[in-house]
């Protein structure tokens, strides 16, 4: 089975798109709109919110930036 470039879906045999590239390396997309967000547009996986990637990231950069414990000051009336 073969993954998506951009997105990472797994693609069903007879299916999707295969772009080869100038210098022999080849491109699976699952869609038009995978391939024009790679291609045309430049756009990183881990930026689209619909992608893997993005979701993958989310949730390990969630884990890392645990809510911190604050110091409570204590105001002094005057």
């Amino acid at each position: 089975m073969v993954k998506c470039e951009f997105c990472r879906n797994t693609l069903a045999a007879g299916t999707g798109k295969l772009y080869v590239k100038k210098d022999g390396k080849q491109l699976y997309f699952c869609s038009s709109k995978c391939e024009k967000n790679l291609l045309k547009l430049g756009r990183k996986p881990r930026n689209v919110t619909w992608t893997q990637e993005y979701v993958q990231n989310k949730k390990s950069s969630s884990k890392k930036a645990a809510p911190k414990a604050e110091a409570k000051t204590s105001k002094k009336k005057q």
